[in-house]
């Protein structure tokens, strides 16, 4: 049985990876989790679940649940983060918070030796460079919970890196793809929460509907896979079942197809490189599906998949600011106090401002990240 610890297993991608581990109690178990505030969810999963350790936002639910669950080991805050991310009997971390927090605790999960299940892309995105010289030092391997980017994975199965000739990620184009940026004017926050085709926690939701997301998912790709960011493309599929795309040299493609349930990547991660049967997930019916449709990015139209590939190409402490500007963004419009289309303004507000530094360090890496947050603060 392998033993797991989760990181934010109350937004998303964490109730859905509970999903999996309910459905296979014979193969996994829970041995730690970190949550926010939903204290109310937290109960449920260390009744459901057992786990021996849980850390949570705040001091104040910390002590009400130690009262309430003597035999848990209850922590708080970026410490007992940390802690759950390197719990010593859990085997895989998956790490499925959302933004640059889970950048320190994937860190540590990999100098303690845990095989790291990746959903938190912004850790790669910002600091790329550092994860990834620090898995090959120690010998841990990065599986990919992302659709996309398992779709990758698994197309690349038996198959040898230099025959690769371009990556293709595909985007649905979230909840305002066929609408032009003055359509965009005026959207609500409701509106835009309201994505087509994938059930996803509120800020990827709306990183969908701006394109951030794929932007992000492209520098994901390029630190995962190993490949410039030339040889890495998107394109629009609106039926979201083509989940990603590889060309070889030879002109052979090989794609991953499913319908949109993100607990699939996510047992892959689980069970890789062996598979299990996942009776809840709706099978793929071609003839049902009857058409798939594509076509091409307008990177006018969605701006932020072009600062994403500016940001790539830059390197060093520029993609820090490209999400670190995002995530601020994103919070404020969430919040009421910016209109949709101000997003990407900040964000290429911040992305001008910015004096880049390469190759940074970790401390360098959140300094800056600090700095881009705290520009856009000052543009509201």
């Amino acid at each position: 049985m392998k033993k797991l610890s989760l990181l934010g297993a109350t937004g998303s991608i964490g109730q859905q990876t509970l999903d999996v581990i309910q459905q296979h109690r014979e193969e996994f178990s829970l041995a730690a989790f970190s949550a926010g505030r939903n204290i109310e969810e937290t109960r449920k999963i260390i009744l459901n679940f057992q786990p021996e350790l849980v850390s949570v936002e705040r001091r104040e639910d910390a002590e009400k649940l130690k009262a309430e669950f003597p035999a848990v080991t209850i922590l708080y805050g970026e410490e007992g983060l940390m802690e759950a991310a390197v719990f010593q009997s859990a085997e895989i971390l998956v790490n499925a918070v959302v933004g640059s927090v889970g950048l320190n605790p994937t860190l540590q999960a990999i100098e303690a030796g845990k095989t790291i299940a990746i959903a938190n892309k912004e850790t790669l995105v910002t600091a790329g460079h550092l994860v990834m010289a620090a898995a090959q030092r120690h010998n841990v391997a990065l599986l990919p919970v992302d659709s996309e980017h398992s779709a990758i994975f698994q197309c690349l199965q038996g198959e040898k890196e230099k025959n690769i000739e371009r990556l293709v990620l595909t985007a649905s184009g979230g909840s305002f793809r066929d609408r032009t940026r003055e359509d965009l004017q005026h959207v609500t926050v409701q509106e835009a929460l309201n994505h087509p085709n994938w059930s996803m926690g509120a800020k990827i939701t709306i990183d969908s509907a701006t394109m951030m997301n794929k932007g992000l998912e492209v520098i994901e790709a390029h630190w995962l896979f190993h490949l410039p960011y030339e040889q890495i493309d998107v394109i629009l599929h609106r039926e979201s079942i083509i989940h990603s795309m590889v060309e070889f040299q030879d002109s052979s493609v090989i794609a991953q197809l499913g319908t949109p349930d993100m607990r699939v990547p996510i047992q892959y991660a689980l069970t890789y490189p062996d598979r299990l049967p996942l009776p809840a997930a709706q099978r793929l019916n071609l003839l049902e599906v009857g058409q798939l449709h594509f076509q091409p990015v307008d990177r006018e139209r969605f701006r932020m998949l072009a600062l994403a590939y500016q940001a790539g190409k830059a390197g060093g402490t520029v993609p820090t600011v490209l999400n670190a500007a995002n995530e601020a963004a994103v919070a404020a419009f969430l919040d009421g106090k910016i209109t949709f289309l101000q997003i990407d303004e900040m964000v290429e507000r911040a992305l001008e401002k910015h004096q880049p530094l390469s190759n940074p360090d970790l401390e360098t890496i959140q300094q800056t990240d600090k700095e881009a947050r705290n520009f856009v603060h000052s543009l509201l």
